[in-house]
């Protein structure tokens, strides 16, 4: 069978979900280096947004659609499971992640130290201050999520998880959600186990560039 060509950035935590969802079904891939919105992110997606990926003459955009593609194609540990309700569960953190929590711990917290608009170049205090309670507030939820069994649906590693775990590789980094992190009762001991697998260690990203957000 073709291996997987992937087009993004490892800096993109969804680029880095989808390369950590092929190393944990064992799936032989290449990752093509394709900012967003460069000519190979919009040759896949309408709006060049990454990742994408091509699998012989199949092409997909959007990460939760490429690791459901790469769950029913390809043998391994399944990622999105068939249990109707641990299916629907993960599918339900997926869309939480990717969307409220994604918007704030991503696009509004790391963005303000990683992307900064202030004129100096450095963080954006204000912005970061403003989004604080929503950051710990998030964090909290994320913990009594964890806290039953230990991942985020059911009793397995699944795709939710490898989506949160792309984000939290940044935030245990960050002066305040490191911090919260380390405090929390479930959550810091979630991320310190999974930050085990071999395919957290095999995708640490290098830091990114201007060209590389998203």
């Amino acid at each position: 069978m073709a291996s997987v060509e992937i087009f993004g950035v490892l800096p993109s935590t969804y680029t880095r979900t989808v390369v950590m969802a092929c190393e944990e079904k064992g799936v032989d891939y290449k990752l093509t280096p394709a900012p967003p919105h460069s000519p190979r992110a919009a040759a896949i997606s309408p709006v060049g947004r990454i990742p994408g990926i091509r699998h012989g003459d199949f092409e997909l955009c959007e990460s939760n659609a490429i690791a459901l593609y790469l769950d029913r194609v390809f043998p391994g540990p399944k990622l999105i499971p068939d249990d109707a309700r641990i299916g629907a569960l993960t599918e339900q953190w997926i869309s939480m992640v990717n969307t409220p929590m994604d918007q704030a711990l991503v696009r509004t917290y790391l963005f303000s130290y990683i992307f900064p608009k202030t004129a100096d170049g450095k963080p954006d205090r204000a912005a970061i201050d403003g989004v604080l309670p929503t950051v710990m507030q998030q964090l909290e939820v994320l913990d009594k999520a964890v806290a039953k069994t230990g991942y985020l649906a059911g009793d397995s590693y699944t795709f939710a998880d490898i989506n949160l775990m792309s984000i939290l590789g940044y935030l245990t980094k960050l002066p305040e959600s490191g911090p919260a992190i380390a405090k929390t009762k479930h959550l810091s001991a979630y991320y310190e186990r999974n930050a085990a697998r071999p395919s957290f260690k095999n995708t640490v990203p290098p830091p990114p560039s201007e060209e590389e957000r998203g």
